[in-house]
C-alpha cells in the first residue's frame, strides 16, 4: 500500500469515528430491496455493511423484500401477478409462493450472506413469537363519475400491520445476532399476510424508537422535477412535493412510509440509492451519505 492510500484510509476512519460513538447503541432499521438484492456485488457489500454496523456498536435489524423473486417462481409455475397500485393480489397459492420465497429462499440467502461475511444473522417471520398481527387490507377504487359508491377492491391475503410485539427482535439484537425479518404478518385466526416491506420496516422502526429507518431503493433518493436530488427534507417539504406532483408513484407509499415513522417517534429517515455498493455506510459514517434525508423540522 502507497503512503497516499494509507493517509486517505486514516481520514476516512477519523471521518467515521464521530458517527460511530453518536450511534453506538442505537438501533437502526434497514429495508434491503431493489436491485441491491439481485446483484452479487451489491448483495455483498450489503452483508459487510450490516457486519461492520453490529461490530462498531449499532443494533442493525434488517427488513428485506423480495417480489422480483416471488414473481419469477409464480411464473415458472405458470401463475400470473395481477397487481393493484403496485400491491401483489395474493390469493392461497400466491401467499403460499410468497411464504415460501420471502420466509425461505430469501430470507435465508441474506441470513447465509451476513454469516459469511462474520456476522450471526437470525431469520424471522412476523410468526415467529407472533410478533407481528396483521389484518386484511382494504382498499377503495379511484374515484369513477359513473358510481357513486366506492368500490372495495379484494387484495386477497394482503395485510396491513396491526401491531408489534418487539420481544423476540429486542432479545436477538440486545445479543450478538442480527434479525433478519420478512416482511409476513398473521391474523387474529392463524391466517398468514403479505405486507410490504417498507410499510413493515417504517412500523418497526416506530415500536422500536429507532434511531434511523434507511430505505435503499433503485433511485438517488427523492428528485426534484429536474432530476437533481434532493439532500434533506421536512415533513412539510414531503407535503408540498407530492401535492405538485413531484414525488409520484411508487415513491408515494416509500414517502408516506418515512414521514409516519418519524410521527412515531424515529428520529431520521434515509431514503438511499440500493446501487451504490456500501450505500449503507456512507450514509451513516460520511458526510456527504448517497440520498435523502428526512427529518421532522
Amino acid at each position: 500500500m502507497e503512503e497516499r492510500e494509507a493517509y486517505v484510509i486514516a481520514d476516512v476512519l477519523i471521518e467515521a469515528l464521530p458517527y460511530i460513538q453518536r450511534f453506538k447503541g442505537k438501533t437502526v432499521v434497514v429495508k434491503f430491496g431493489g436491485n441491491a438484492m439481485v446483484d452479487e456485488a451489491l448483495k455483498n457489500s450489503f452483508a459487510r455493511d450490516i457486519v461492520l454496523m453490529k461490530l462498531v456498536g449499532l443494533n442493525p435489524i434488517v427488513v428485506h423484500g423480495g417480489g422480483p423473486q416471488i414473481g419469477q417462481l409464480l411464473a415458472r409455475l405458470g401463475k400470473t401477478s395481477d397487481f393493484v397500485d403496485g400491491m401483489r393480489v395474493t390469493d392461497s397459492e400466491t401467499m403460499d409462493v410468497v411464504e415460501m420465497v420471502l420466509g425461505g429462499l430469501v430470507n435465508k440467502e441474506i441470513v447465509n450472506l451476513i454469516n459469511r461475511n462474520g456476522g450471526k444473522a437470525v431469520g424471522l417471520t412476523g410468526k415467529d413469537g407472533d410478533f407481528i398481527r396483521a389484518k386484511k387490507l382494504h382498499i377503495e377504487a379511484r374515484n369513477k363519475p359513473d358510481i357513486e359508491q366506492q368500490e372495495i377492491i379484494d387484495l386477497g391475503y394482503v395485510g396491513e400491520v396491526s401491531s408489534i410485539d418487539p420481544a423476540v427482535v429486542n432479545m436477538l439484537g440486545c445479543s450478538d445476532f442480527i434479525p433478519i425479518i420478512a416482511p409476513i404478518g398473521v391474523g387474529e385466526d392463524g391466517q398468514s399476510y403479505n405486507i410490504n416491506a417498507d410499510l413493515v420496516a417504517g412500523k418497526i422502526a416506530e415500536i422500536l424508537k429507532a434511531e434511523k429507518l434507511i430505505l435503499l431503493t433503485n433511485t438517488a433518493g427523492i428528485l426534484d422535477k429536474q432530476g437533481n436530488l434532493l439532500t434533506g427534507l421536512t415533513l412539510k417539504d414531503i407535503d408540498s412535493l407530492i401535492a405538485d406532483g413531484t414525488i409520484s408513484g411508487g415513491m408515494i407509499p416509500k414517502t408516506r412510509c418515512a414521514t409516519d415513522a418519524i410521527k412515531g417517534g424515529v428520529n431520521r429517515v434515509h431514503i438511499i440509492d440500493g446501487r451504490v455498493e456500501h450505500a449503507v455506510l456512507l450514509e451513516l459514517f460520511t458526510n456527504q451519505g448517497v440520498g435523502t434525508l428526512l427529518l421532522s423540522r
